[in-house]
């Protein structure tokens, strides 16, 4: 059955993907050769960094051994020091280095482990310390974290409020907390010093929703999100300053800019907002970022349904955020869309296709943002990571490191993050 889908699926893509995000046969041949130039840059360096086709084999070879434990038992050949270079994009691959190194996202989720870790005094540094270098030395090479679940610090911690974000009734904002800025100071100072590259996920659909723990006003949210004045207001409060004070840190490889914006849009408990209004803030905070930094942009969609033309439609093409605003750094980097088991039926499975197959345009690079820590049904988490790799995307990031609901713990995720990480330490840790 799972043939036939993707037998259907790549028939389709003959109609779609000519038109997807304004890509043109010229764009995507320039593409080609970008990608060829590349591998075959990476085929010469010091290296001798194996293909995709060698990478391939060698991880099928070594399928036998993932459940015996065999990987699990060998010393990783850790890196000694961390090398601080930028990801940045070329063709369909990161890089990193003048010398053009590909890099794989070999990476978790470690959303948070107390919730709102940087609002208030919350934030606890040994704990994040010692998770970082637990992941270096397991495999791990990227984490994406929550850098604000809900904006507040307080009643479930029998605190007194206190606000991250400084957000009116009208949705103005007009300031940021002192304290979330030193806990994000000691933060990115952790991840730079273990090597672990962040993937900085500044709101989540949660912002949008009441919770009578960690969310009472969720309305403040859905005003500024339906007004282009309060979205500048938040971009210069708090997008631009937390750009200028971290672009220096190559550490802070990207951010995201929300984490399953499609519930904001879908769910009546989160106000159901029309994606104009949606893909607004993203075009304009996505502008605001690339102008003044290198860092990296993406959107954790929750489903390839609002991020694929197969579907609904890509409400976070370039094409859209264009016709929002007018201006050519409006564009996101790279896709990261989210899978679990239950989106099968509708979506089908990510990692036994390649990311144009399964409807990613192809313009642009492709990771998996979030999926179960025990595997998908019918693979086991390691191989989810070699079937991605196989299939050309570019990283997983499986849910979570830090334990925080069933989908998974820090021992299960480094099951696939340490196989991939000897087999192919070259590409977890590109050499200098």
């Amino acid at each position: 059955m799972k043939n036939l889908l993707k037998l259907i699926v790549t028939a389709m893509l003959f109609v779609v993907l000519g038109a997807c995000s304004g890509e043109t046969a010229e764009d995507e041949a320039s593409e080609n050769i970008e990608a060829y130039e590349l591998n075959e840059a990476n085929q010469a360096n010091e290296s001798n960094e194996s293909n995709q086709t060698n990478e391939s084999n060698q991880a099928n070879q070594s399928s036998e051994q993932e459940e015996s434990g065999a990987v699990m038992s060998n010393q990783l050949a850790v890196p000694e020091n961390v090398y601080p270079r930028r990801i940045r994009i070329e063709g369909n691959y990161f890089v990193v280095g003048d010398d053009s190194r590909r890099i794989w996202i070999n990476g978790v989720n470690t959303p948070w482990n107390n919730w709102n870790d940087f609002a208030g005094d919350n934030f606890d540094y040994e704990w994040w310390d010692e998770h970082f270098a637990a992941l270096r030395a397991n495999g791990v090479n990227a984490s994406r974290v929550w850098i604000n679940c809900t904006n507040n610090f307080g009643r479930a911690n029998n605190h007194g409020l206190e606000y991250v974000v400084s957000i009116d009734e009208n949705g103005m904002v007009s300031g940021v907390s002192e304290r979330h800025w030193e806990n994000l100071d000691s933060f990115f100072e952790i991840a730079a010093r273990h090597g672990i590259y962040i993937m900085a996920t500044i709101l989540s659909f949660d912002h949008f929703q009441y919770n009578e723990w960690h969310n009472s006003e969720p309305e403040r949210w859905r005003n500024m999100l339906q007004s282009t004045e309060a979205i500048n207001s938040f971009i210069e409060h708090y997008t631009i300053p937390f750009v200028e004070r971290y672009r220096d840190n190559p550490f802070l490889w990207s951010i995201d800019l929300m984490n399953e914006p499609d519930w904001v849009h879908e769910n009546e408990a989160a106000g159901r907002i029309e994606w104009e209004y949606i893909s607004n803030f993203f075009a304009r905070n996505t502008a605001s970022i690339r102008q003044n930094s290198e860092i990296l942009v993406t959107v954790g969609m929750a489903f390839s349904k609002y991020n694929s033309d197969l579907h609904v439609g890509n409400m976070v093409s370039d094409k859209i955020f264009q016709i929002l605003y007018d201006n050519p750094y409006a564009a996101l980097d790279f896709w990261s869309p989210h899978y679990y088991d239950w989106m099968y039926q509708w979506f089908w499975h990510p990692f036994t296709m390649t990311p144009e197959e399964w409807g990613m345009c192809s313009s642009k690079p492709s990771i998996n943002g979030e999926t179960t820590g025990h595997g998908t049904e019918g693979f086991t988490l390691v191989e989810d990571y070699v079937n991605a790799m196989n299939n050309g995307w570019q990283g997983v990031m499986a849910w979570t490191s830090s334990g925080v609901d069933d989908h998974g713990s820090f021992d299960d995720v480094i099951t696939a993050t340490r196989h991939i990480a000897y087999l192919f330490p070259e590409l977890v840790w590109p050499p200098n």
